[in-house]
């Protein structure tokens, strides 16, 4: 009898299990340059579309993991380190940009390692133009309740801890750097925009050992007449970049409202999901227990009354057993109701975030899952212009591409 009203009291206690929920989140302050360095001494970034991180045989309904709120994640957690890194006044431009083929002096890889509006991990690998890996890194945190506030700070992301680390630890990297190597860098850079227009004249001034590290070998005279008409191609090229980093902007700015509301949500649904499913284990585990302590009861000792007794609490042991069990199970179901929320939010909010159509060298360009794809064509149309008698036949406009209104109907 005891054992029976043992199990009974622990099925009465059960339900105050539940999982715990981060209030405050850790935050990092961003380190901002004291007095803007010398412009000589600035170094360009450029921050490829990170990688999505989806696993090849991925389940949404098992891992959470939806690829339309990856591939909008992709180019927004993008353009939210440029904002930060523009911020910290330790950089020169930093920009988008749709692959490494667009030739600067720091490049940024990313992938999303996790994203779920509570935890967030990104891994980043930084090398420079000579090839010269900087550091990789894995980055993590956990959002809080006051991270998604209507109160809150609204310049903060509810990521911005690991923005915030990522620019402190460049900055820090970059300040323990000789002058000479941060010369180097943009030289090497420099160069290999020149030796990719225009391979017979400048590819011989750059060098690449075994392991694929660069150097300049040599730097073209001043004087060089090539030297000028180059540098202002490159200009134009970094025209072309800036404008698809308006479409970045305003794919950025034009998913925000929904995206905060999809990571609040999702933050939301993923803390119920792990409670419900605790419970349920739990539950159920329970139920099995009680049935089981119950059935083994011996009913059959004692006097008439104690086995009277003993008869009745069994009925109670057994039946409390059946009902903590499929209550454990229906707990279940309503797990899986909440990933079905998640997934509506994500096909929603895959909805939401359009394609952009811009207008490169008069001719009308739609980006859609690549950019790097238009900056191709507009790589190689750059190329005919300048293998056109070493320079331009024709007159190249140098003012920034328009964006055309996305066709309607």
């Amino acid at each position: 009898m005891k054992k029976i009203t043992l199990l009974i009291s622990l099925y009465v206690l059960l339900p105050g299990c539940s999982v715990n929920e981060v209030i405050t989140a850790e935050e990092t302050e961003l380190v901002v340059a004291e007095a803007p360095p010398e412009e000589n001494l600035l170094l360009d970034i450029g921050i490829i579309q990170f990688a999505e991180g989806v696993p090849e045989d991925n389940e949404p309904s098992d891992t959470q993991v939806f690829e339309e709120i990856r591939a909008a994640e992709s180019r927004y957690l993008a353009y939210h380190l440029k904002k930060t890194l523009q911020g910290s006044g330790h950089w020169g431009a930093v920009r988008v940009i749709p692959s490494s083929s667009a030739f600067t002096d720091v490049i940024i890889e990313g992938e999303i390692v996790e994203s779920d509006g509570e935890f967030v991990t990104l891994d980043v690998d930084i090398r420079d133009a000579r090839g010269v890996p900087w550091y990789r890194k894995s980055y993590s945190t956990q959002t809080g309740v006051s991270s998604y506030s209507v109160n809150r700070d609204r310049r903060q992301d509810p990521y911005q801890k690991i923005f915030n680390d990522i620019a402190n630890d460049l900055s820090a990297y970059v300040a323990q750097m000789e002058p000479k190597s941060i010369t180097d860098i943009r030289n090497v850079s420099e160069l290999q925009f020149f030796a990719d227009m225009s391979p017979e004249a400048y590819g011989e001034h750059l060098a690449t050992d075994e392991e694929g590290y660069t150097q300049a070998v040599r730097l073209p005279a001043e004087n060089d007449p090539g030297v000028d008409r180059l540098r202002r191609i490159r200009e134009r090229d970094r025209l072309v970049v800036d404008t698809l980093n308006e479409h970045y902007a305003n794919f950025y700015y034009g998913i925000a409202i929904p995206y905060h509301s999809w990571r609040k949500t999702a933050r939301e649904e993923s803390i119920n999901y792990r409670q419900v499913k605790r419970s349920a284990n739990l539950q159920t585990l329970m139920g099995a227990v009680v049935l089981a302590g119950s059935l083994a009861v011996n009913t059959d000792s004692g006097g008439k009354q104690t086995r009277y007794i003993n008869r009745s609490l069994q009925g109670i042991g057994i039946q409390q057993g059946w009902d903590t069990m499929f209550g454990g199970i229906s707990r279940r179901s309503e797990a899986n109701i909440h990933l079905e929320s998640i997934k509506e939010l994500s096909e929603s909010f895959g909805a939401e975030a359009a394609p952009m159509v811009i207008s490169v060298e008069g001719q009308a360009r739609r980006l859609t899952g690549t950019a790097a794809a238009q900056y191709e064509s507009w790589r190689r149309i750059l190329k005919q212009i300048y293998e056109s008698e070493t320079g331009f036949v024709e007159p190249v406009d140098e003012s920034l591409p328009e964006r055309v209104p996305e066709p309607t109907g």
